[in-house]
């Protein structure tokens, strides 16, 4: 999995309680891993993988995530 996925689903996994999808594809493009309109590309490819539905993760993301989360401790 690309890594600008595996840090989408990872955002997703720490959001905050309010923050919607778009808070996060803008604090992500904020930071420069990608512009807002790939973040919406992303956001629909992952949500045809079976990654997302409705913006909270699957079963599969929160695997993923919890994958991506492990990866990236230090």
């Amino acid at each position: 999995m690309e890594i600008e996925k595996r840090v989408f689903l990872l955002g997703v996994l720490t959001q905050k309680e309010g923050e919607s999808i778009r808070d996060l594809i803008l604090a992500l493009s904020n930071t420069g891993m990608f512009t807002p309109k790939e973040g919406k590309r992303l956001r629909k490819e992952l949500e045809t993988e079976g990654y997302l539905s409705e913006g909270k993760l699957t079963v599969k993301g929160m695997v993923e995530a919890k994958k991506a989360q492990e990866e990236f401790k230090l």
